[in-house]
């Protein structure tokens, strides 16, 4: 009985957020092991399905380096990385999309329709509706930067009760290119700004910004982010992830959010829960 009360008083405490987030939309960037553990990535595709039936509209993005790289690999194509980002040429290209555009997206939609979604993946080339242009004039070859988010595309989809699944491969708008490789970080803000969505979560392998203690800090603005920049305690790959939280946050999204993708029902948690398991940052 003690168990079955327990249960009772966790539904309780989800309750208010259920209603306050009710028919708002959440875009999620879905990477690290939360993608790659089997266990994980069910235990996702749960989280998805409870959200959306409890009326939130979730939007995922997702990465996939690590099975680009292992393709790259197998295929003994050469890449490089400069300042952090691979070097995409034409061949490389090529791999990219074969693996965010054909396996892993159709992995993950397959994966949501299977536990009950109606999922439908799509890239940015797709409608036209996510346009790049290269990166640093052009310094990262076909590494694009975001131009413009054709945000009906995507708001068609969920007034059609879907599921996006998005690839981030962006479209040149131009005949016979084969495609810009953009930074699923980038491309969830872009998109999360684009289609206003309420709040925008970046699944990761670290349990959100630490302090010089590292000690979780649960809650940042953008003014104690640039400070934590100066001091360097914000360093290295997590710069380019709160930069793109600051990026949705000057789009209009209300909260963005740094989770720990490898805990169980960390999307629940996160977000239907009065602690949350990382941390948020709000305008």
């Amino acid at each position: 009985m003690v168990k079955k009360i327990q249960t009772a008083k966790t539904l309780l405490e989800a309750l208010p957020y259920i209603k306050s987030y009710n028919n708002k939309t959440v875009v999620i960037k879905y990477g690290g092991s939360a993608q790659i553990n089997p266990e994980l990535k069910d235990r996702f595709a749960q989280d998805i399905i409870l959200l959306y039936l409890v009326g939130i509209k979730p939007v995922i993005v997702h990465g996939g380096g690590k099975k680009i790289n292992e393709l790259l690999d197998k295929l003994e194509i050469e890449s490089e990385f400069v300042d952090g980002m691979r070097v995409t040429s034409e061949q490389v290209m090529e791999v990219v999309e074969m693996v965010l555009g054909g396996n892993i997206n159709s992995e993950i939609t397959t994966l949501l329709n299977v536990h009950g979604a109606r999922a439908l993946g799509i890239t940015g080339k797709d409608a036209n509706f996510m346009q790049a242009k290269p990166k640093s004039d052009g310094k990262y070859g076909l590494v694009g930067e975001i131009t413009h988010i054709d945000a009906e595309v995507i708001n068609n989809l969920i007034k059609d009760k879907f599921i996006p699944v998005i690839a981030p491969i962006g479209s040149a708008n131009e005949v016979g290119h084969p495609g810009f490789n953009i930074n699923a970080d980038l491309a969830a803000s872009k998109i999360a700004a684009a289609i206003g969505a309420e709040k925008v979560i970046f699944m990761t392998d670290i349990v959100g910004v630490l302090d010089k203690d590292r000690k979780l800090l649960d809650t940042l603005t953008e003014a104690q982010i640039e400070e934590l920049k100066a001091d360097g305690t914000i360093h290295g790959g997590m710069i380019p992830k709160v930069d793109a939280c600051l990026e949705a946050l000057h789009g209009g999204v209300n909260k963005a959010h740094i989770i720990d993708g490898r805990v169980e029902h960390a999307l629940l948690l996160e977000i239907l829960t009065s602690e949350g398991i990382g941390t948020v940052i709000k305008k």
